[in-house]
């Protein structure tokens, strides 16, 4: 048996990214925090402002033995739309940006892959950010398991909810019962 990998990317909100990404079969722990800046440890409401150059993202702590990171990040890039510059949906800034951050070269080679891969799936070009991964800061604890804790909430029924129905129909051979 493999050890745990780990992969780190975001896609707009971490709330929503988070949401899908845990219930994969194989994804062992993940935590919601920032990566992409230039300051550390920001807290929450300093990379809103989009002034840290953080992205909103998630890193995953996943057996490959379960769950390839082709298919980790297969799923990740169509479970938002990576065409959208420094937006997703109604949230926009630089911190909603969607970006892969690579820990090794055959992620970065993966990554590479799986954009060409799913460019065909949409009209306008793919611009995830591909960056080398260099530090992740959790975000603070009201921001971990937010969906699963607030599905009550008006955002998690409208901007989540339907994500994860999405989920659900297109890999539901892949999700943890």
């Amino acid at each position: 048996m493999n050890s745990l990998s780990l992969a780190t990317f975001g896609g707009g909100c971490f709330w929503c990214i988070e949401a899908v990404i845990q219930r994969l079969n194989g994804v062992e722990s993940l935590k919601s925090g920032f990566a992409g800046g230039f300051i550390k440890n920001p807290p929450y409401r300093e990379v809103c402002t989009g002034r840290t150059g953080h992205a909103e993202v998630i890193q995953v702590a996943f057996n490959p033995d379960i769950i390839s990171y082709h298919d980790l990040l297969f799923i990740f890039m169509t479970s938002h739309d990576p065409t959208t510059l420094n937006r997703q949906g109604g949230d926009t800034g630089t911190q909603y940006r969607s970006i892969v951050l690579y820990h090794d070269q055959e992620q970065k080679a993966i990554a590479e892959d799986v954009f060409k891969e799913v460019k065909t799936f949409y009209e306008d070009p793919i611009v995830t950010e591909l960056a080398e991964y260099k530090a992740f800061y959790e975000a603070e604890e009201e921001h971990q398991n937010y969906y699963n804790n607030n599905q009550d909430a008006r955002y998690c029924q409208i901007v989540i909810d339907p994500k994860v129905e999405k989920l659900k129909k297109m890999y539901s051979d892949k999700l943890v019962l």
